[in-house]
């Protein structure tokens, strides 16, 4: 669509509510229906090659480095794009929904990157999305100040301490059922993206950096080039230099595993690097590979990143980034400190060694969900980087990764324990009765669980009962217990909503691809004029 033409309109389907139309101005509509009709078509044909590509897989066809792309892994010359401003030093980044009190306690936090997300810590309802970009607007301006219902008072700190903010906004899966488009749905990704950059993208480069993004869940190059065809269009569009916009790619999925290096070359002038995104990287294992016996994991809690295949995704990830001149960052610390000292203590113990683990490979900063976990993680790429911002000198020249590494499970293969298949329906069951009533991020037995959580405790589940090694009967008493349990703890908790839905994601004879496909449309969407049946709401 040729950048003049005036876009056909982008209607809102929801209730109107508090400040809304300072997001959903006619101007921001306009912007988001523009990216719309010029992209909306390719995101389709994109999701319909992921569903082949599944079907080759599932049928046995090898997944390798593509021959195609030999000459872009074998050039040595090319790289991305210089560290953008902010985006320099990277040692320690905090992750969370974009609410306000997140918003608060992440920029305060002394973590040097906040990525907002929209993606796996939100659940989406049209409140949280629409309130998100408020906040994050709010954030900006300084202006998010506010006491909570138990007098507690939450400030910014000076602006020169600020985390720099990243947003993360939803996978290319997802819709947004209150936005259509010609009478469909909007991607959901061009909703957060494109909100975030037409009412703060300025606002960032005034204040001395830029429209930042974390890209979640892309399975190839194609995907990583679609989002690179956007920001151009979308800079063009708002009268910004090309390679404003920067991106980290979350490498949460196997087949993008085998692309690292062509996923960097499609955004190399918006590329900010890589991430290891290891709780989807397994659950995307599992729903690629599910279907054979040499992929069957154990407890997820004995899947570390000390298994071989999750060190040769490590580090072939840190390899990749550094020969192309970006940063690589580790993986997320989900611990969240408790009222036991002891506990806390070995949890933090746990956390220490896995960052050290990170950078010693090689990595120039990792994640944490929690600000208790900023210091320990801070300490340790401190004595690692020292004064330098990163480690990219660091081009591990030594490892050698090949297609049989990154898929070497059947080393720690092994049959689930009874706890283990109980804590994957405890968790499942508890974060879905959250995801339902709207919360994202939850914490659960000590640690900050998100939609990746609950997608590889059903996946497992599900593996675990087509392999037969665990059986039906079993698994729905364990999961009346758990319900049991669940409605006795939070008497409002629903129950039988999310009886169905674990039923409908983890008990059927084909894997769902994402459990919030299904959830989403059934429990989250709030048409004024065509409301869910009641039977059917979360």
């Amino acid at each position: 669509m040729p950048l003049s033409a005036p876009p056909r309109s982008v209607h809102v389907l929801a209730a109107p509510g508090a400040r809304h139309d300072e997001v959903l101005t006619p101007e921001a509509l306009d912007f988001v229906g523009r990216l719309t009709a010029a992209f909306a078509e390719r995101r389709r044909d994109l999701m319909k090659e992921r569903r082949r590509q599944a079907l080759r897989l599932a049928t046995g066809s090898p997944l390798d480095f593509p021959l195609v792309t030999t000459a872009v892994r074998a050039d040595p010359t090319w790289r991305v794009a210089p560290p953008a401003p902010g985006l320099t030093d990277r040692r320690v980044e905090i992750t969370g929904p974009p609410d306000r009190r997140m918003a608060l306690n992440a920029l305060n936090s002394g973590a040097r990157v906040w990525m907002a997300d929209f993606a796996d810590a939100t659940a989406p309802t049209w409140d949280n999305v629409i309130n998100g970009q408020l906040n994050l607007r709010d954030a900006l301006d300084r202006r998010n100040d506010f006491t909570s219902l138990d007098g507690k008072e939450y400030r910014l700190d000076a602006p020169d301490r600020l985390a720099t903010l990243v947003v993360r906004p939803r996978g290319w899966h997802l819709d947004e059922e209150h936005l259509h488009f010609d009478g469909a749905p909007v991607p959901a990704a061009l909703v957060d993206f494109g909100l975030y950059l037409f009412h703060c993208g300025q606002r960032q480069i005034d204040a001395g950096h830029g429209p930042y993004f974390y890209l979640p869940k892309l399975e190839n190059r194609y995907e990583a080039r679609l989002w690179n065809d956007i920001f151009v269009t979308a800079q063009d569009l708002l009268g910004m230099p090309r390679g404003t916009i920067r991106a980290t790619v979350l490498i949460e999925t196997i087949t993008a595993a085998f692309e690292m290096e062509e996923i960097l070359y499609e955004l190399r002038e918006h590329s900010s690097g890589l991430n290891a995104g290891r709780w989807d990287y397994l659950f995307s294992l599992i729903k690629t590979f599910g279907h054979r016996t040499d992929f069957q994991l154990p407890d997820r809690a004995k899947v570390t990143m000390t298994a071989p295949f999750m060190r040769a995704y490590t580090e072939r990830l840190v390899q990749t980034c550094h020969r192309r001149g970006a940063h690589a960052i580790g993986g997320m610390a989900a611990h969240v400190p408790g009222k036991d000292p002891d506990a806390h203590q070995a949890a933090l113990a746990k956390v220490r060694l896995d960052k050290e683990r990170e950078a010693e490979d090689g990595f120039d900063g990792s994640c944490v969900a929690h600000p208790g976990l900023v210091p320990v993680c801070r300490e340790v790429f401190d004595a690692v980087l020292g004064d330098r911002p990163h480690q990219i000198e660091r081009t591990r020249d030594d490892v050698e990764v090949t297609a049989r590494d990154l898929l070497s499970v059947r080393r720690i293969s092994g049959p689930p324990t009874p706890e283990g298949l109980r804590t994957n329906i405890a968790v499942a069951v508890r974060y879905f009765d959250a995801w339902l009533r709207g919360s994202g991020a939850v914490a659960l037995n000590g640690l900050m669980e998100d939609a990746a959580t609950a997608e590889i405790a059903r996946a497992q589940v599900w593996q675990w009962l087509r392999h037969r090694v665990v059986d039906r009967e079993t698994v729905r008493q364990i999961l009346d217990e758990e319900l049991a349990s669940l409605g006795a703890e939070y008497p409002w908790a629903a129950v039988e909503e999310v009886r169905a839905l674990f039923q409908r994601t983890a008990l059927t004879a084909e894997l769902p691809a994402f459990f919030t496909t299904d959830a989403y449309p059934r429990h989250l969407v709030r048409h004024p004029q065509r409301e869910l049946p009641t039977d059917d709401r979360g």
